[in-house]
């Protein structure tokens, strides 16, 4: 039996990803396709949670993410908890410029040496460091909750460092970690209770889309 069940959503499609621009903490809203997607994940995540099952609901602050925690709301009847920590990597500068005008700019990390304080070369862009260290904060005080399924709505980069948190990996191991998470997905993580494991049943499912 589950201790708890953490369902992590990445917002499905939104105009930055059509728009060709930077996302980030850019504020872009779900496109129509994004919309329909959106209810898609919120079907999903009904059909395997009990509806006699408490759950809460915790997303990023950013439009795209609201838009997609909103209809999962309504169909559980939960209000959604916004938490700007759960917000993607800052691109700094780069935020809603046009794709090319970041990979003109972008300097990759290093094969070997430190990849997680490595400075991409935008002003204003965050670290993995600095990401790092605000998305596990937010899924410890979550986790420090005693409700046992939880959601929560957050990016596609985000959901490396959220999954990573559940982990207990240390920050400072994270220099080559990173799960694809496509837009739209739902990874769902479970701690049993009897050895207090904390496994990974699903990463990035978007058969629901598909559906």
């Amino acid at each position: 039996m589950a201790l708890r069940s953490i369902h992590v959503v990445t917002h499905p499609e939104a105009t930055h990803h059509v728009e060709k621009v930077v996302g980030g903490w850019h504020d872009s809203a779900l496109t129509p396709v994004g919309l329909q997607a959106a209810d898609s994940i919120a079907k999903a995540l009904r059909s395997v949670i009990p509806e006699d099952e408490e759950v809460e609901l915790f997303t990023s602050d950013l439009l795209r993410t609201r838009q997609t925690a909103e209809a999962v709301g309504q169909l559980f009847g939960v209000e959604p908890e916004l938490d700007e920590r759960l917000r993607e990597k800052s691109y700094g500068e780069a935020e809603g410029r046009p794709q090319e005008w970041l990979d003109k700019r972008f300097v990759p990390p290093p094969a070997v040496g430190d990849r997680m304080g490595h400075h991409e070369g935008v002003p204003g862009a965050e670290t993995k460091t600095v990401f790092a260290q605000r998305i596990y904060p937010a899924v410890e005080e979550i986790l420090s909750r005693p409700c046992r399924r939880q959601i929560v709505v957050t990016h596609g980069f985000a959901l490396t460092f959220v999954v990573a948190a559940w982990s207990k990996l240390p920050i400072e191991s994270l220099g080559y970690v990173n799960f694809r998470a496509p837009s739209g997905s739902i990874t769902e993580l479970r701690e049993d209770d009897f050895f207090h494991n904390r496994q990974v049943v699903r990463l990035a499912d978007t058969s629901h889309l598909e559906a």
